[in-house]
């Protein structure tokens, strides 16, 4: 289960001590996920940003990354609009949970593995609560590969590239995307074709 006082990992704990200070009005602690808690879309990011989820509280709020992921979630009936302006703007997700790999925010946007490792529990309890037949969507290889950690799968097994599907216990699919950060968008390693294609895939899989 979440734990919004989690300081299991030293480092992360200290730097969002030390942000709080420099930021006094940010979240500045775990985020937790946000929609549906039975909803069969999960869509699974890598860490909140300083400026995003870190300040807002909520996943994808506030930052750039933000700005495709909830247009494309609205454009294909998953979101009730299409921005993500503040944790309480009235947004809501439809059959949509959205969560990170790592629920704090790292220095850099870097967590290191242990860190990976040591939130991955709370990851897996989000996976067990996806019904059968779900699906999960990644954002970037090192959500992907937390996934298939979670799951108890190999790696070699389930290879990271962008549009690929996996499978999963219980009739679930693994959907992979590369990260909607500025960075890929602006060099545009992903297009905004190239992600709308993903959820296409995952809402008609859950159409069926």
């Amino acid at each position: 289960m979440f734990d919004p006082d989690c300081r299991r990992c030293p480092r992360l704990a200290t730097f969002l001590d030390e942000v709080k200070t420099q930021y006094p009005a940010y979240h500045a602690r775990p985020v937790p996920p946000f929609g549906d808690p039975a909803a069969r879309l999960l869509v699974v990011g890598l860490a909140p940003g300083m400026h995003g989820a870190n300040a807002t509280g909520r996943p994808f709020t506030g930052d750039h990354a933000g700005i495709l992921l909830y247009l494309t979630l609205h454009r294909h009936g998953f979101a009730s609009r299409p921005e993500s302006l503040a944790a309480d703007d009235g947004l809501e997700l439809i059959d949509c949970r959205i969560t990170n790999a790592v629920k704090c925010l790292p220095p850099q946007n870097k967590p290191v593995g242990a860190e990976i490792n040591a939130c991955r529990d709370f990851l897996t309890v989000e996976l067990e609560g996806l019904p059968e037949g779900g699906v999960v969507l990644a954002l970037g290889s090192i959500a992907h590969k937390s996934v298939v950690a979670a799951f108890g799968l190999r790696q070699k097994d389930c290879v990271f590239a962008h549009g690929a599907e996996h499978a999963l216990p219980d009739g679930r699919v693994l959907l992979d995307s590369y990260h909607c950060s500025r960075y890929n968008t602006q060099t545009r390693r992903l297009t905004e074709a190239m992600f709308d294609a993903v959820f296409a895939r995952a809402r008609a899989l859950l159409d069926g």
